[in-house]
């Protein structure tokens, strides 16, 4: 029985990392943003979610350091792309979505687009 469990505990630290890549995507900032509270430089960042259902949690993380966390809603999508979608609010852009090849996350926190 404790080899069972013993390996069953090797085989999901195995297991976790797989999952984890399904639930990241590295993209680029061409110029600064706002994410929740944060102020994002342009650059290379990897983006994060965690979470089941149609709510998850966003982490944006710069050089391992984690930048900014945002509640978004998953939204189901054939993009074939990585894109961003931004608003200008009081002269600074705002990111409201971010769209990944099979899905969009929709920032919770970001103002509507008023279209």
């Amino acid at each position: 029985m404790k080899r069972f469990v013993a390996n069953a505990l090797l085989l999901s630290l195995f297991a976790v990392p797989a999952l984890a890549s399904d639930h990241s995507q590295s993209l680029h900032l061409t110029g600064p943003v706002r994410v929740g509270t944060a102020q994002l430089s342009a650059g290379a960042y990897k983006v994060t979610w965690t979470g089941s259902g149609a709510i998850v949690q966003v982490t944006l993380t710069q050089n391992g350091k984690t930048v900014a966390t945002v509640p978004a809603k998953v939204v189901e999508a054939k993009n074939g792309h990585v894109a961003l979608g931004t608003n200008a609010v009081g002269g600074v852009e705002v990111l409201q979505v971010i769209e990944l090849d099979k899905l969009n996350l929709v920032l919770q926190d970001a103002p509507a687009t008023g279209n």
